[in-house]
């Protein structure tokens, strides 16, 4: 019986010298959605070999931002400075096969070549000296680098699944280092021995590794080892179409929680930016997983559009679970001073949530409009809120307050309420609404007054009238 095809493996393989940065999220999750639409698995690699720049800090703060974007990993994190010993002994066999040697040219030399070529305005290549040099000629003391011999006639062609068929000339590729006179591998070659060695069937990433990609290619011809395909994404710039950087806003995915982003709408953004179906737009986990495949993928870069990204977030926050959105609220007031966040406080939230969510744009909105109902009597005011609450408001809200001690605590019951006493007394519904609203919230801005009233509650409405109707 003939075997299928392997199943599909990918992996995200980031430096742990920083945070991750939304170019490398969105990576992250089309490797993932990828793998889940074929039925595969997905890897996490920390390619933490740069022992001088990698950091725990940063190996946690990926691991965390893949975990608060819910991309599920297969198997355990592999961690590829634990594999020095198996890219070493590849490197052994490429020389016992005669398709890599020691090169003796030293750091010192070598530095001392690319300066004198900058100087003259070129670009230094290694010249292969050592390439079929007799090793008995190196000087001593030097620690030799084991180079691959690379091929210097015809091309080196990859299939490209996003740019299509892409080549280069083998004549502008030098004879790559594999292992350097330390014995520490480089970067193209530990990457190649891990993702031959993880079975990885789809290499998914950013269309600045390119270069990298030719060059890896000729180290699997060397070994005989299966390629994997190859698929190179557009990288995402900023709004005006260069480098993305802080001055036009959120880089890195923990920065976007912070700021108060679903990771679902996060998610959802990224999805749409670079890959397309038809004009669906919002898409759920499962509908994503569905769709997903990389014939939907652009091949121009992509551009970060904050304010579609909002509009996005909205969505979704309307969509959410309003106890999700209560424990996020309160989570985030939890961090500004003056407020009292007991029980009470986040039943009202709770309360509100319902009504608060259908205007907030992000979760730093929806706290902010909702840190009212966790002030301490007497609030502080605005000034616009101030100037509703004349001392014929204030005699208005005395009176105010008889009719809705009286009244049934429900927002059919309040809205009945207001509108009786404002006809009652020859008012209109916003005369009467705006300085209780002032009252109340400490602003000029709430939702309903009748389902702010039912959130915060008989005792607590009146004692906030109490405190500005003296």
């Amino acid at each position: 019986m003939a075997n299928g095809p392997p199943i599909v493996r990918t992996r995200f393989a980031p430096s742990p010298t920083g945070p991750l940065h939304i170019g490398g999220v969105r990576t992250a999750l089309f490797n993932y959605l990828f793998s889940r639409h074929h039925g595969g698995e997905f890897f996490l690699r920390i390619e933490d070999t740069d022992r001088e720049r990698s950091t725990e800090a940063a190996t946690q703060g990926i691991i965390e931002s893949l975990d608060w974007l819910d991309l599920e990993r297969d198997g355990q994190t592999v961690f590829q400075s634990t594999r020095i010993g198996r890219h070493a002994e590849v490197a052994g066999e490429l020389l016992a096969l005669g398709r890599a040697y020691r090169c003796y040219l030293s750091p010192a030399e070598m530095a001392a070549e690319r300066e004198q070529a900058r100087a003259e305005g070129r670009q230094w290549r290694y010249d292969g000296r050592w390439r079929d040099r007799d090793p008995a000629e190196a000087p001593p003391g030097t620690k030799p680098a084991i180079r691959l011999k690379a091929p210097r006639d015809g091309e080196t062609e990859i299939d490209d699944l996003v740019q299509g068929t892409v080549r280069v000339s083998n004549a502008e590729l030098d004879d790559l280092v594999i292992l350097r006179g330390d014995g520490t591998p480089t970067y193209n070659h530990s990457v190649v021995v891990d993702d031959h060695d993880m079975g990885i069937t789809h290499v998914i990433r950013g269309d600045d590794h390119l270069t990298n990609t030719f060059r890896q290619a000729q180290i699997y011809a060397a070994m005989g080892w299966d390629r994997p395909q190859f698929a190179h994404l557009p990288l995402i710039h900023g709004p005006d179409g260069t480098k993305l950087s802080k001055r036009h806003g959120a880089q890195f995915a923990l920065e976007f929680r912070a700021q108060g982003y679903l990771p679902e709408a996060l998610c959802n953004y990224l999805l749409r930016l670079g890959w397309g179906h038809g004009d669906l737009e919002v898409l759920g986990r499962e509908e994503a997983i569905r769709l997903f495949d990389l014939d939907g993928v652009g091949r121009a870069p992509s551009r970060m559009d904050y304010a579609r990204l909002n509009y996005l977030n909205g969505v979704h926050i309307r969509q959410a679970d309003d106890g999700r959105l209560t424990r996020e609220a309160l989570e985030r007031l939890t961090r500004r001073p003056g407020l009292v966040l007991d029980d009470a406080a986040a039943a009202r939230i709770r309360r509100l949530v319902p009504a608060l969510k259908e205007r907030a744009k992000t979760l730093e909105e929806l706290a902010d409009s909702a840190a009212f109902l966790a002030r301490p009597v007497p609030l502080p005011i605005e000034p616009k809120a101030a100037a509703l609450l004349t001392p014929e408001a204030r005699r208005m809200l005395r009176d105010l307050a008889a009719a809705l001690a009286e009244c049934g605590f429900t927002s059919e019951a309040l809205d009945a309420a207001l509108r009786a006493f404002a006809e009652r007394t020859g008012r209109k519904l916003g005369q009467v609404a705006q300085p209780l609203r002032a009252a109340l919230t400490g602003s000029t801005a709430s939702p309903g007054i009748d389902a702010t009233l039912a959130a915060l509650g008989r005792d607590e409405t009146l004692s906030r009238i109490a405190a500005v109707a003296r």
